[in-house]
């Protein structure tokens, strides 16, 4: 694909006028072999596309390019993209966590790009479902994580089967050195293109240390976010570390009136799928999450604030936490509470201390409530059948409708609040493209 047909796609489909310094050099890279170094949230998915787009060519019947990720999440995050900036052109993307079966029909015909999550794209491979052979591209997105994460096995019998790429990309969050690389990602030649350090559009990041007078931190972190939300902080991110905690904080917020979502990777891709969609979409103001949510999960619109309910358990991961918000130019604040006696690393930096008043009983009620259909894209169901659904039997218009997400087997819709009932009342007893559909408050 030539570089003018990238560009229109990015600036008709992703509003984007000008390519960022790195996007241009990766566009105008010959190198067969590129290690991209650059944080989150610095545009780098558009960056490896078009290195990538510029490599492959007209539909062709077979694989022309592969992207790996190490993280469901992140594979549809990259697939949004890929998909608007690869105009014509096949993008599938598979991974873990639903059913095979639900993939197997979209392998046919054979898809020009493919976005997947190793262990899951080998799956495939040696089920026969896919022939990959010397592809024009593979990219490794992440490839730090996907180390980290325990996939390096799984990366090189992948490799193995999938032959040589004529161009091979790695990203990582920091540069990482070549001669460390496993031989499967090693090429002669390797160019290192290191956009690590904060972007001069990065915004300022406000770190506050917040004093809880008791060993339990639920009740100070309940006066934060209302607080927060007094503020007109939108979205928040609060940080745990572990599954049992996060459901833990989760409920206890829920029954003092805070709304919130849950986010950990036990739980079913479908709930986290929802979880997502609601904070994007305004009906919950508040995640509260496991450092799963600290890499790859780009939130449309920004995070407002992070909170640190307890300590990051390594300095990665306090960077990688507060990498959430204060991205592409807006200001973010990081929170940590802390507690008497508590051990506080010494990679955990403040700037200033806090403390918020006490929120007297008050809870916190999103403007927004997510609507759930159980059709979506496995059923033909897209955004505008879901926006002409709504607007043919209910008085809102199509600007009234918020963020529409369209999952497999799923359409989540955000609507006004005072809205929520009334759309449920009027819809139900209607067909959706025909067919008998369920629509519920999520």
């Amino acid at each position: 694909m030539d570089s003018y047909k990238i560009t229109e796609a990015l600036r008709r489909r992703l509003d984007i006028e000008r390519l960022r310094p790195m996007q241009a050099k990766m566009m105008d890279t010959r190198s067969s072999a590129v290690m991209l170094a650059a944080p989150t949230g610095s545009g780098k998915t558009v960056a490896f596309g078009c290195y990538m787009l510029r490599r492959v060519g007209e539909p062709c019947g077979k694989v022309q390019a592969v992207v790996t990720v190490p993280s469901r999440e992140l594979a549809l995050q990259v697939s949004d993209v890929i998909r608007r900036m690869a105009s014509g052109l096949k993008t599938t993307t598979v991974y873990g966590g639903h059913r095979v079966a639900d993939e197997l029909p979209t392998l046919t015909p054979c898809p020009d790009i493919i976005i997947a999550t190793p262990g899951r794209l080998l799956d495939l491979l040696q089920r026969g479902a896919l022939e990959i052979h010397d592809p024009a591209t593979v990219v490794v997105d992440e490839f730090d994580k996907t180390l980290d994460l325990g996939f390096a096995d799984e990366m090189r019998r992948l490799m193995r089967r999938i032959g040589r790429p004529g161009s091979l990309v790695l990203t990582s969050a920091t540069p990482m050195d070549h001669a460390e690389l496993p031989q499967w990602a090693q090429r002669p030649g390797c160019q290192t293109l290191d956009y690590s350090a904060p972007a001069e559009k990065s915004g300022h990041l406000d770190r506050v240390e917040v004093e809880s007078p008791v060993r339990d931190k639920a009740e100070t972190l309940a006066d934060l976010l209302c607080a927060l939300s007094d503020a007109g902080q939108r979205r928040t991110i609060v940080f745990v570390n572990h599954r049992e905690s996060a459901e833990r904080l989760h409920d206890l917020l829920r029954r003092d009136g805070i709304e919130s979502a849950l986010y950990h990777g036990g739980l079913q891709q479908t709930d986290r799928e929802a979880a997502v969609a609601r904070l994007r979409g305004g009906s919950v103001p508040v995640l509260v999450a496991t450092d799963l949510a600290a890499r790859g999960l780009d939130i449309e619109g920004g995070i407002d604030a992070v909170v640190h309910y307890h300590m990051p358990p390594t300095a990665d991961d306090w960077t990688h936490r507060n990498g959430r918000t204060a991205r592409n130019g807006a200001d973010g604040t990081v929170y940590v509470i802390t507690a008497e006696g508590e051990n506080i690393p010494d990679y955990v930096v403040t700037d200033r201390r806090w403390q918020p008043a006490p929120r007297d009983g008050r809870g916190i009620q999103a403007p927004m409530a997510t609507l759930h259909i159980n059709a979506g894209r496995k059923e033909k169901i897209s955004k505008g059948d879901a926006v002409g659904y709504i607007t043919a039997h209910t008085d809102l218009k199509g600007s009234d409708i918020g963020l529409i997400t369209v999952n497999d087997h799923s359409t989540l819709i955000a609507v006004a609040r005072q809205a929520a009932d009334t759309v449920i009342a009027a819809c139900s007893p209607h067909k959706l493209k025909g067919k008998r559909v369920r629509i519920t408050l999520l």
